[in-house]
């Protein structure tokens, strides 16, 4: 489609929407991107199923498969990511917004200027006050939490900055629960040979591939391992060049392969063990997966340079030796050897990892029915509460 055809289009999103009755606008959950969907599923299948509400699924991209179910209570709408996005959120008329968007108020889309409660649910188990901004939290309404470090740095915000008190919900993760249950075994082990090595990094300038991602594949590689590399698709936007020079250089090694479709699971699955350094996918892979995660100590990855103000150690900096292991970086030649460590005794990491979850993660197994009754106990109280109710 042009770029006129899109605009047509997002016009004619944008007023349907807004032609809606109030009744069908109660509960809208909005989606920045379409990899938003595998966290938005589960609680909108609660909400319009056992639930029996209708939502409103307002989005940016024309491919988020939340435009295209098969259900009569799910109302779709793409508006895009330009204007009309910016009017919709300046002027939205709905009780409740549910959505995974950072920075709410902080950068181009606004709260409404009507009163709507705005609900953030996360897509990551990493802490809130060192990979995003200082205030990237500040102006929702109710947090869905999905474990109990994420409630206590934003009550310790609140106090620290005197700012009002949120509603936070005991949510969960549903991608965690997800993983578990689609969990399958890797192939056996044997010699190294045998062995897949998943290198999953974060994106950035410090992180692994932009520092030292051609010595670190070439290593691993002499190693003998099967390796899988699978990049932040920011990677692929910000600094493809990284990504290229290791497939000129690797890209016919018979043991490499290179992933980068995000929905892709099979790497997850059999590998054995995943190198990382700031990336919340390691935490998914070891508490969902319960297998191993090598973390190469790059400088950590922050937006915000007052983190340490707060007094709670980051759970993405926490676990890494609960998890896995912890590597610096001018220790790489030492990796291959702490690889065979970490897989030498799998009983010993399964029970160190579950410990890990089960502090972790509120309401494993429940999350998406948490998520949906708080939501919907927020649109009756606000329904409640009009005059007139």
């Amino acid at each position: 489609m042009s770029g006129i055809g899109r605009f047509i289009s997002n016009w004619r999103q944008y007023r349907a929407f807004k032609r809606l009755p109030g009744e069908k606008r109660k509960i809208v959950v909005f989606s920045e991107s379409a990899q938003d969907w595998c966290h938005h599923a589960s609680v909108i299948d609660e909400l319009t199923g056992r639930l029996g509400r209708s939502i409103c699924y307002v989005a940016s991209d024309s491919t988020d498969p939340g435009l295209h179910q098969d259900n009569p209570a799910i109302h779709p709408f793409c508006i895009g990511n330009g204007f009309f996005r910016i009017v919709f959120f300046q002027t939205l008329q709905a009780d409740v917004m549910v959505t995974q968007l950072l920075d709410l108020d902080n950068k181009d889309l606004k709260r409404s200027v009507h009163p709507v409660h705005y609900v953030y649910m996360f897509h990551s188990l990493i802490s809130t006050h060192m990979a995003d901004h200082e205030n990237s939290f500040d102006h929702y309404d109710t947090i869905l939490c999905a474990g109990p470090h994420h409630a206590e740095e934003i009550r310790r915000r609140e106090v620290l900055r005197e700012l009002p008190a949120k509603r936070l919900v005991p949510h969960g993760y549903f991608r965690l629960e997800q993983l578990l249950a689609e969990r399958r075994d890797a192939p056996p082990l044997g010699d190294p040979v045998n062995i897949h090595v998943l290198l999953a990094p974060s994106w950035g300038e410090q992180t692994i591939l932009n520092l030292f991602g051609l010595e670190l594949t070439g290593i691993l590689l002499a190693a003998g391992y099967t390796l899988t590399l699978r990049p932040h698709f920011q990677t692929r936007w910000m600094t493809p060049e990284v990504i290229d020079a290791i497939i000129d250089r690797y890209g016919k090694h018979p043991k490499f392969r290179l992933i980068e479709q995000m929905g892709e699971s099979d790497s997850l699955y059999d590998s054995h063990v995943m190198i990382t350094d700031w990336s919340g996918a390691g935490m998914d892979y070891g508490l969902g997966l319960e297998k191993p995660v090598l973390y190469i100590d790059v400088p950590p990855k922050s937006r915000n340079d007052t983190w340490q103000e707060l007094g709670l150690e980051p759970l993405e900096m926490s676990v890494r030796a609960k998890i896995g292991a912890v590597v610096a970086p001018q220790d790489l030649a030492s990796i291959p050897d702490e690889i065979n460590r970490l897989l030498r005794n799998p009983d010993q990491i399964h029970r160190q990892i579950a410990a890990v979850r089960e502090a972790s993660v509120f309401n494993l197994g429940s999350s998406a029915a948490a998520a949906a009754e708080a939501i919907i106990a927020i649109a009756d109280e606000l329904v409640d509460e009009k005059p007139g109710a």
